[in-house]
């Protein structure tokens, strides 16, 4: 599976969403069906490109890299497309079991366009079109967090999009400083040239380069730029919230992508600053996940802190710039993912109080966020712990383990209101709107038990990523 398909991600979504926008926006039923269909569509494509090894781009138009759009499909960007249309489809069957769908007339079409950013973003091979599906990214969350109508869910999105414009800004000052220096965004071409630039130029894209990796902090809700978070989470609609836990992993993506392509520890320009910053930061936020979340009320905004705590644990992993750390990171990412995705669905479940299945679902939710046996939170940290090595243990080690005792503090002191003292405001969820969530619980069973082969793909990942000639070579750079 390739060629052609490599851009599916992207115009099946685009053309999915205008039909339920121009045609399907009266017709709920329609709208839920042709939706439901390209989003499984969506996921089948997924599962294809992630069948395949090495790298692979598209050329839009048939226009040369660096010159017009490419599309790079390698094991990465397979997966992140593959995990969130994965994702997208459960909480999509939450939303339709729910009704939440039925409050407002564009909420599918609105759907499909998030992953059409989704898409863009994991597959694109330039910097500046990594910026405009940000935008796309952006314009479809924020109808998605306004979905349903009031007051505070209104506040929580003007200041989600207040904060992500600053971000949009800076990513636009960004992508000129390194354009007016290296004259090209693409990102493939940025890693050939970069080596080359003469030592004068070394401050201008060391200041590029930080404000770059701000943005996908930013993005990824990484101290000290994670404050939009956790009301914003809280606020969202449930199968909205559990969609944008692998928003935050945009971010994520796009720093990874950064560091081992465009910034890499051997780069003369920068060396180990970013990774260095990184780390510290990372330390930073898991601490403030784990305080945040000890004094959350509540839990959906409990969730927005363990989302923090998540994003913490995969850049602590990501700041040693090793192979094997960041084979751990991916496999944390996908892990805690899916985590997020059921700690939302979960928390809307329980929303009434918990009683019988949505009892055991908190308590199987808060197991996974927090890291314990026998779902894959706890090995996916020990793989995190295993890869710190050197200066790195004294400063992450505490601090991840600090964090996993305050969340798991919290979560037992949020499942005893929820199970125990909350008495049941109204009739318990009907078994449709039990499905997905413990469709997750599941998925999280099956990383568990399948992370043996799991590990050795995501190694294989972390190795080619570390190794970007096949990532360079297939962008063609310099043919005609």
């Amino acid at each position: 599976m390739s060629g052609h398909w490599i851009i599916v991600p992207v115009l099946l979504p685009a053309l999915t969403g205008a039909l339920c926008l121009l045609a399907l926006r009266e017709r709920l039923a329609a709208a839920r069906v042709v939706s439901t269909a390209a989003t499984l569509l969506l996921l089948l494509t997924g599962l294809g490109l992630l069948r395949e090894t090495g790298a692979e781009a598209y050329f839009l138009g048939d226009w040369p890299a660096p010159f017009g759009i490419v599309l790079v499909r390698d094991r990465l960007a397979a997966l992140m497309v593959t995990l969130a249309a994965l994702l997208a489809l459960i909480a999509q069957a939450h939303a339709i079991a729910s009704g939440e769908d039925g409050r407002g007339k564009h909420f599918h079409a609105l759907w499909q366009f998030q992953l059409m950013g989704l898409g863009g973003a994991f597959l694109t091979g330039d910097a500046f079109n990594l910026f405009v599906f940000f935008e796309v990214l952006l314009i479809a969350s924020y109808g998605l967090m306004i979905h349903g109508g009031g007051a505070a869910r209104l506040k929580a999105g003007v200041q989600y999009v207040v904060v992500n414009l600053v971000g949009s800004t800076l990513f636009l000052l960004a992508l000129a400083t390194v354009y007016s220096v290296t004259g090209t965004l693409n990102m493939a071409d940025l890693a050939v040239k970069l080596p080359l630039l003469p030592e004068g130029d070394f401050a201008l894209i060391r200041l590029a380069g930080t404000m770059l990796l701000a943005v996908f902090a930013l993005k990824a809700a990484l101290v000290p730029l994670h404050v939009w978070l956790p009301a914003t989470y809280a606020e969202a609609p449930a199968p909205v919230a559990a969609l944008f836990a692998v928003m935050t992993k945009v971010g994520v993506y796009a720093a990874l992508r950064c560091l081992t392509l465009i910034f890499p520890e051997t780069l003369p320009a920068t060396g180990g600053f970013f990774t260095a910053v990184l780390g510290g930061a990372a330390a930073l936020t898991l601490l403030a996940g784990g305080f945040g979340g000890l004094g959350a009320r509540g839990l959906p905004r409990l969730a927005g802190f363990a989302t923090i705590v998540s994003t913490g644990t995969i850049f602590a992993a990501l700041s040693q710039a090793t192979p094997e750390a960041t084979g751990a990171a991916l496999y944390y990412l996908v892990h805690s993912t899916l985590a997020g995705g059921l700690l939302f669905l979960t928390a809307d479940l329980a929303r009434q109080g918990a009683r019988g299945p949505a009892a055991a679902l908190v308590m199987a939710a808060a197991v996974a966020a927090v890291g314990l046996p026998p779902l894959s939170g706890f090995p996916a940290k020990l793989m995190v712990l295993q890869a710190l090595r050197g200066e790195a243990m004294a400063l992450l080690w505490p601090a991840l383990l600090i964090a996993s005792f305050l969340l798991l503090l919290a979560f037992a002191r949020t499942g005893s209101d929820l199970c125990w003292k909350a008495a049941p405001q109204g009739p318990a969820p009907a078994p449709r709107r039990l499905v997905p969530a413990f469709v997750l619980l599941a998925l999280l069973a099956l990383l568990t038990l399948a992370a043996g082969p799991a590990t050795l793909w995501l190694d294989a990942t972390a190795q080619s990523l570390h190794d970007p000639s096949a990532y360079i070579a297939a962008n063609r750079l310099g043919e005609e």
